[in-house]
């Protein structure tokens, strides 16, 4: 996803003629496991949250998601693994399709490949949503029905392309959805107003539903073409407690669940459990302890570990002993505590037990 709030610098860069408010953020970093000789490869393609953006041009988190289930995989394996993310911050799903997955395709062609994972549509739906936001007079949604369609074509196209490509060697192929960022900023009334109503329209109520149907398609089509479904919606979302009394954690309720129809994911997800959903600025993990899981630029998730070279001046490669060399109940202290790290441990929930 892009950032809302960019350096001085970085707005002039991107702003030039003929380039996009996109940019390269590529690293790989390798957890070195102390007594191991073994290293396997995770490729991790997307945008500015894989990349791990942190409103610079010219450095990310080291350990943006891919790269924390990197660490989770080190000590399954008990192996040295490879992080190699290559995302393009800024990018649609269209661009991280064709010039991540396709044109570096080679990343995952190598025979230590063991996990493929990707994310992409975020920058599909705030594009939308900035452009829905400077409408007026009459509202008009197909901006968003069109970051919709696209996020579905390129996330279909992208399996298809991962299947077909990924080295025979690759045990795990596994995609992360959306979190919803600036839920809260979102509910206010839009400037245009509805055809039919002739009213101004809760902006959070129409883009929920967009995200809801994006999210529903990316664990879909996983299920369909042998992907496994790295839920960050319901991880960021939804409170870690049963905060409605349904006898269900609300981060598990609001977890996509295989062979639902999209009418009925959207419904559960928007309208049945719509009292649970919760911005991400304070994920609850009990009823009276929370963590900030967004950046101060209401995108893009916190993270810790420090920060490598990644961006306009090239990316990085490094190596560096694991944080953690064994995970108690299969999560890191700092699971719940920063959004990163609860993404890297939804990823590692599909490890396999050996590579």
């Amino acid at each position: 996803m892009a950032g809302r709030w960019l350096p001085a610098m970085a707005l002039l860069a991107l702003s030039a003629p003929g380039i996009a408010s996109t940019i390269n953020q590529n690293v790989s970093w390798t957890i070195d496991r102390a007594g191991t000789t073994s290293k396997y490869r995770l490729v991790a393609y997307g945008d500015s949250i894989y990349a791990g953006y942190n409103g610079s041009i010219s450095n990310a988190a080291k350990y943006s998601g891919p790269t924390v289930d990197a660490e989770y995989l080190s000590a399954r394996w008990n192996a040295d693994i490879e992080s190699v993310r290559r995302a393009k911050s800024g990018a649609v799903a269209r661009d991280v399709y064709e010039n991540k997955i396709v044109a570096e395709r080679s990343y995952m062609q190598a025979a230590s490949t063991r996990v493929v994972t990707f994310e992409m549509c975020g920058n599909d739906g705030l594009q939308a949503r900035s452009a829905f936001k400077e409408q007026s007079g009459t509202c008009s949604y197909a901006g968003m029905d069109a970051a919709v369609n696209n996020c579905k074509t390129y996330v279909a196209a992208s399996m298809n392309y991962i299947n077909a490509n990924a080295h025979a060697n690759t045990r795990l192929k596994v995609i992360s959805n959306l979190y919803y960022p600036g839920y809260n900023a979102d509910n206010v009334q839009s400037s245009c107003r509805d055809a039919g109503t002739g009213q101004t329209v809760n902006m959070r109520d129409r883009f929920l539903p967009a995200i809801a149907k994006m999210n529903y398609w990316m664990c879909e089509y996983a299920r369909q073409k042998g992907f496994q479904c790295a839920d960050s919606f319901a991880q960021y979302m939804g409170a870690d407690y049963d905060s409605n009394g349904d006898g269900v954690i609300d981060s598990d309720a609001l977890r996509y669940v295989a062979g639902e129809s999209e009418a009925a994911y959207v419904n559960r997800t928007t309208v049945t459990l719509r009292s649970t959903l919760r911005d991400a600025n304070s994920k609850f993990v009990t009823a009276s302890s929370s963590y900030d899981y967004i950046q101060s630029d209401d995108v893009h998730p916190t993270y810790t570990g420090g920060t490598v070279s990644a961006g306009i001046w090239g990316g990085s490669t490094g190596t560096g002993a694991p944080r953690y060399t064994s995970f108690t109940g299969g999560r890191s202290p700092i699971a719940s505590s920063y959004g990163h790290e609860r993404m890297g441990w939804a990823l590692s929930v599909y490890n396999p037990a050996a590579p």
